[in-house]
């Protein structure tokens, strides 16, 4: 009998250690004042990035619980009924803990799972340049108060330094953590700032370990590239029509030139407005030799559209589904205007978002 008693007692710690949680289950304690039966929210962000309700639970005795099962990582949100701020969560199979102060969600302290430690190990950082940030509002508030026009300067350098040193951080984190889920979320905040160069991005994205790229995040970051790659340099240019002003349907390979510039844009976008003379001086100059350009309205209103079109003299042709950033601007990956791409007489994109001189500069080496 005592034979069997030795690899019984292995065999079942060998089960233990390779049994993977089926579900998940967060332990909430909140101190400070709160009544028995206030409610707790889990949610989540939906496509539009609005906060859409997961579950709900309340409070008895400053604890709560919520239990499910998750098939991925995903990051939730905890609040708290008549409180102000919110709790940042991983959901992964596992025990979650969750010690919070009422005054204070923000600094909860997290624990239990492996993508949760390491979302509180990048939030400590983090935190710490956050409050330094707030110390230089306030002394650059202090100093303005009094004009203290030194000091004013020498706080803005020091925080656009420290600007400097998040992103540094967030990127270094991102290359020394490809297992962490809030890697693929810093991943997606520079595709969509555009801090990095796209191959630089993409590299980040392939270091990812496996079950991160495939997560909602991963996922998403796989679709803006490929769709970043669909409209690279040296790549050709997707097709696309749309109504022109006259309500006539009208696609790209209808008006490719020698050279076309493709110029998202919209009457409400400013800086496009105050691109747009340039791009009126360019085009006159250079169109009878070659020069074709397709403007694409992002904008809501055709009223809008077509006075601006008028007011700023654009004498090239205009399509537009009158939808914002829609299903062309999508096909494009536009997610701010202005945006152009130059196409050479084949459709290929030769360059992308140059404007002022540098517009004019390149259209000139391409024709002369």
């Amino acid at each position: 009998m005592k034979k069997l008693i030795l690899p019984t007692l292995l065999l079942g710690m060998l089960i233990a250690c390779n049994t993977t949680p089926d579900g998940f289950k967060i332990e909430g304690a909140l101190s400070g004042e709160v009544e028995n039966g206030t409610q707790v929210f889990l949610k989540k962000t939906d496509e539009s990035n609005q906060l859409i309700e997961v579950d709900t639970t309340t409070i008895e005795n400053g604890k709560f619980t919520f239990t499910g099962s998750s098939g991925m990582p995903e990051l939730h949100y905890l609040l708290i009924n008549s409180v102000r701020g919110n709790i940042p969560i991983v959901i992964e199979n596992g025990n979650i803990e969750v010690n919070a102060q009422k005054d204070s969600l923000g600094y909860a302290k997290i624990k239990g799972t492996l993508q949760n430690d390491l979302f509180a190990d990048f939030l400590e950082e983090s935190r710490d340049m956050s409050q330094r940030a707030k110390s230089m509002s306030d002394e650059m508030r202090n100093a303005s108060a009094i004009q203290d026009t030194a000091t004013m300067a020498s706080l803005r350098d020091e925080y656009f330094e420290l600007q400097e040193e998040a992103k540094t951080y967030e990127l270094k984190f991102a290359k020394e953590n490809p297992e962490a889920l809030i890697s693929a979320l810093i991943i997606e905040k520079v595709l969509k700032t555009k801090v990095l160069p796209e191959k630089e991005i993409k590299e980040l994205y392939d270091a990812l370990t496996p079950n991160i790229k495939e997560t909602v995040v991963g996922q998403r970051i796989k679709t803006s590239l490929d769709k970043l790659v669909s409209t690279s340099i040296g790549v050709k240019a997707p097709n696309f029509s749309a109504p022109t002003p006259s309500g006539d349907e009208l696609a790209l390979t209808d008006v490719m030139g020698k050279v076309t510039i493709v110029d998202f844009w919209a009457a409400w976008c400013k800086p496009c407005r105050a691109e747009n003379p340039n791009v009126v001086q360019v085009y006159k100059k250079y169109h009878d030799k070659g020069l074709n350009i397709l403007g694409v309205s992002l904008d809501r209103r055709f009223e809008d559209w077509t006075k601006a079109i008028e007011d700023d003299g654009l004498e090239w042709n205009h399509v537009s589904n009158v939808k914002y950033f829609d299903e062309i601007a999508e096909l494009y990956n536009v997610k701010s205007i202005p945006a152009t791409f130059i196409l050479d007489e084949n459709g290929i994109i030769i360059a992308k978002n140059l404007r002022g001189t540098a517009l004019e500069n390149k259209i000139s080496e391409l024709l002369q």
